[in-house]
């Protein structure tokens, strides 16, 4: 996929029926196509929206609404841009995009408007990939770390460590170039110290990994204890609504059930599991064998232990990992043997606690929107993989300095760093990481 010179078309508002749609054209021809399909009145002006009319070849309307261009590049695409806002309807969309398509332009791929944005340098690769972030954000601070990436903060951070890194590699292989001239190339503590100082930056920026994928994927959070201790009624009580099965009877749930519910500006992805005991019932065992499995991949557990039934220890063993909280339940019910026990209480029936509930999980997550708020930036997948890269050859560089190896090597290793970080924003591209990256995009992106 690569912008090709051709103009391109696709729906970009949601499909499916709504009030109203919204159809982009991107491209050397959007106007010339544009005004093919709106008969004989002229367009508006450029950011000028006007009310016009779209005709079939034969000079039948198929739709009437709003149209708006754009000049490149002042657009979104950097090229000429058209929009059109019509009726949401499935059809008449259908018909619209035929004529569209008809009069010159062709469909758009997954992320093909994203994708010019990047190739015509509206955009980095950091700032293309938060427009997705932007859309798929379920919480606040998810929005705002996705608003700020699309500003450019992770890309320009990112630019300042490799504009520091290469001016430490163009002092160094100056010396190496031409040491006849005698440049001091820094070899010695100060250039350490420089890329040291860029280890560190990026080691601060490998720190946000585990945050961006809470805020991208959530907290994977286990609801887990014995049968009938308000699982399913605490995962209903969190989401606000009855998702869960619930009954006296116990092993209701057999199977895992998957919500995100937001929690202080950020994610959970609660799982209600199956109840753990001792069980003859082969389905049961299965839904046990898959609590147990949900609870070694766990970001946090949701021990839930029954008050209103006489005091016993628990028998949990907790896998190391995951962080763990335990819940007493149906304080409201609770029996004489628990007085005494410390721990937080709560009443899935009454509600009672939940807002204690609340504040415990933020601060053993430490995720609330004020300790997260300087720390905005959060790197996904990708960015975690080039910033390894670049952390690894700069560990190789510095070790090279000191055992008195030849400038080359560390040069060769310098380079390797800026490559990796080049990546990160698209100053180094290769058509893999362009497809990989745009071909996760919806259509009309």
């Amino acid at each position: 996929m690569a912008s090709d010179g051709d103009t391109i078309v696709a729906i970009a508002s949601p499909a499916g029926m709504g009030a109203v749609s919204l159809i982009r054209l991107s491209g050397p021809q959007s106007c010339e196509i544009a005004q093919k399909v709106i008969g004989f009145r002229a367009l508006p002006p450029a950011r000028k929206v006007g009310l016009r009319s779209i005709v079939d070849a034969e000079g039948l309307v198929i739709d009437e609404g709003l149209w708006v261009t754009f000049s490149g590049p002042a657009s979104y695409t950097g090229e000429d841009v058209a929009e059109f806002t019509g009726h949401g309807g499935v059809m008449v969309t259908r018909k619209v995009i035929e004529r569209l398509i008809e009069a010159g332009a062709r469909p758009a791929e997954p992320g093909e408007f994203t994708q010019r944005a990047f190739l015509n340098g509206r955009l980095d690769l950091t700032q293309a990939e938060a427009v997705m972030d932007l859309i798929s954000a379920q919480t606040s601070l998810a929005l705002r770390s996705a608003t700020e990436q699309l500003e450019g903060r992770l890309g320009q951070r990112c630019e300042e460590i490799r504009a520091d890194l290469l001016g430490a590699t163009a002092h160094l292989e100056a010396y190496i170039d031409f040491p006849e001239e005698d440049i001091d190339p820094a070899v010695g503590e100060a250039l350490q110290m420089r890329m040291n100082d860029q280890r560190e930056k990026i080691a601060g920026l490998l720190a946000t990994a585990d945050q961006g994928r809470i805020l991208r994927e959530g907290v994977r959070t286990v609801i887990y204890g014995k049968p009938n201790v308000g699982k399913s009624s605490l995962l209903n009580r969190l989401l606000g609504y009855q998702r869960a099965i619930v009954s006296s009877i116990e092993g209701t749930t057999r199977d895992t059930i998957e919500e995100v519910v937001n929690v202080r500006g950020i994610p959970l992805r609660l799982i209600d599991t199956a109840g753990v005991r001792e069980s003859s019932d082969e389905i049961e065992i299965t839904g046990i064998e898959m609590t147990h499995a949900q609870v070694s991949r766990a970001d946090l557990v949701l021990e839930v232990i029954d008050l209103s039934k006489p005091r016993c220890d628990s028998s949990f063993s907790r896998p190391e990992g995951a962080k763990w909280l335990v819940i007493y339940n149906k304080s409201d019910k609770e029996d004489a043997s628990w007085a005494g026990q410390e721990g937080l209480r709560i009443s899935c029936e009454t509600g009672e606690g939940f807002k204690d509930l609340e504040e415990e999980i933020a601060r053993i997550l430490a995720l609330d929107e004020a300790h997260w708020g300087v720390h905005s930036v959060a790197v996904n997948a990708r960015h975690q993989a080039c910033l390894d890269r670049a952390r690894t050859a700069l560990e190789i560089a510095i070790s090279s300095m000191e055992q008195g190896e030849e400038p080359e090597f560390t040069s060769l290793s310098l380079r390797e760093a800026l490559s990796a970080i080049g990546e990160i924003a698209g100053v180094v591209d290769t058509e893999d990481i362009l497809g990989e990256i745009f071909s996760n995009f919806c259509i009309g992106k």
